[in-house]
């Protein structure tokens, strides 16, 4: 019998003179891969079936209980990893459980605050679009009104990219907390509780900003606060993948205490801005980065097709090939051109080389030490709101605390 008739179900078989129990997987090899308690699968060529069970569905959960003595918070879930678990019928990872599920799923924040969840969009980071982030920043900007702080469930891969579009398109005077997980629930390596338990320390500290909530090592020790727009996916796969870049952490909660201890004294405190929303964005700003012999039609290809809006992942201090000079002084007329770096630490510096001074007489404007994908997100939110003039002077001012004027040598890998 192949996995195909009974995957989904509870099986037990003799293997290797021993008894295995799990849940069946489907198999790509012909092997019988097992699900076991433990979540790690196993692949059999020899076996014996032994009992065969229809896997009981969970009990309906229990409405969770009130606390008048706790802050209440805002759980807005988006989809990805954490609120996801293994589909038995494709063995793949899919986003299934709905937000009050994760919340109940992880009693331990009953003694933190209480919480009310709604489930916003139940789909992977890579599809998120503006309009995603757009409706995103409306519920925020709702629930700030009623509650102490809003976390955001969300996918790893991009969230750094909502992070940043938030914290541009929101001036908050409490904690908006994005938080995600590299593996899954259901698997024994899970961050997800871990992280979503940190996440609910922050959202009731006296942080006043959007922050990224994430596991500061590999081990279930405590996790980072980083600053929304400082931060980035730095590993595919690790607990440990975020990393703040020319900027510490703004802090980290011990998990083990659920106390948060501050790095960054310079930090949005709970209560001191007011609260605001801007959420106009133009989706006609584009990234691009740059390599060796690449042509630069592709600059005129954009600038045909509308956009006024350009972020360039430039080389070393930033700078791209002299051939590129002349499309660029074109383009600067009636657009905003940021440079930013192909490295992940240090800051723009264009007039150290001959390129780099050509490409300021070009109109080029220096990225500072700002992330690619931040500049971008930055410009689509300026040009949303201002004119091309206005943008090319806003974007050179630090408004959300995405650009720092020196990095300190300590801080630069924290």
């Amino acid at each position: 019998m192949d996995n195909s008739e009974v995957t989904g179900k509870r099986v037990k078989i003799r293997a290797k003179n021993r008894i295995f129990e799990g849940i069946a997987m489907p198999s790509a090899t012909g092997s019988f891969v097992l699900k076991l308690d433990n979540g790690y699968n196993v692949g059999f060529t020899d076996y014996e079936l032994l009992e065969v069970k229809e896997v009981e569905k969970a009990e309906e959960r229990l409405e969770l209980f009130r606390s008048p003595d706790l802050p209440d918070v805002k759980i807005i879930s988006t989809g990805g990893t954490i609120a996801s678990k293994v589909d038995y019928n494709t063995g793949a990872v899919t986003s299934q459980f709905t937000a009050e599920e994760i919340v109940a799923d992880v009693p331990e924040i009953a003694e933190i605050c209480n919480i009310d969840a709604m489930l916003l969009y139940n789909i992977l980071s890579e599809n998120m679009k503006v309009q995603h982030w757009i409706e995103l920043a409306g519920e925020v900007y709702s629930a700030l009104k009623k509650y102490e702080g809003v976390i955001i469930t969300h996918g790893t891969d991009t969230m750094a990219y909502t992070a940043s579009a938030l914290a541009f398109m929101l001036s908050t005077p409490k904690p908006v907390i994005l938080v995600g997980a590299q593996r899954s629930s259901d698997r024994p390596s899970s961050d997800a509780a871990m992280n979503l338990v940190c996440s609910a320390v922050a959202a009731t500290s006296d942080l006043g900003e959007v922050s990224v909530v994430m596991h500061a090592t590999t081990s279930d020790d405590y996790c980072y606060i980083h600053r929304g727009v400082k931060v980035r996916k730095c590993h595919t796969s690790r607990r440990d993948a975020f990393k703040s870049v020319n900027f510490p952490p703004l802090g980290r909660v011990d998990y083990s205490r659920r106390e948060v201890e501050w790095f960054v004294e310079d930090r949005f405190r709970r209560g001191e801005r007011e609260l605001r929303i801007a959420d106009r964005m133009e989706e006609k700003c584009v990234l691009i980065k740059f390599f060796p012999g690449m042509k630069p039609d592709v600059l005129n290809y954009y600038h045909d097709e509308g956009y006024r809006g350009f972020v360039i992942e430039g080389t070393g201090l930033g700078h791209v090939s002299t051939d590129w000079i002349d499309t660029l002084k074109d383009i600067c007329d009636d657009s905003v051109v940021v440079m930013t770096s192909q490295c992940i630490w240090g800051r723009i510096c264009d007039r150290v080389y001959d390129t780099g001074r050509y490409l300021l007489r070009a109109g080029v404007i220096e990225g500072e030490d700002m992330l690619p994908e931040v500049a971008l997100i930055k410009l689509m939110w300026l040009l949303g709101n201002y004119d091309v003039e206005k943008a090319r002077e806003l974007v050179r001012e630090n408004i959300a605390g995405e650009i720092t004027m020196s990095t300190r040598y300590w801080e630069a890998e924290v």
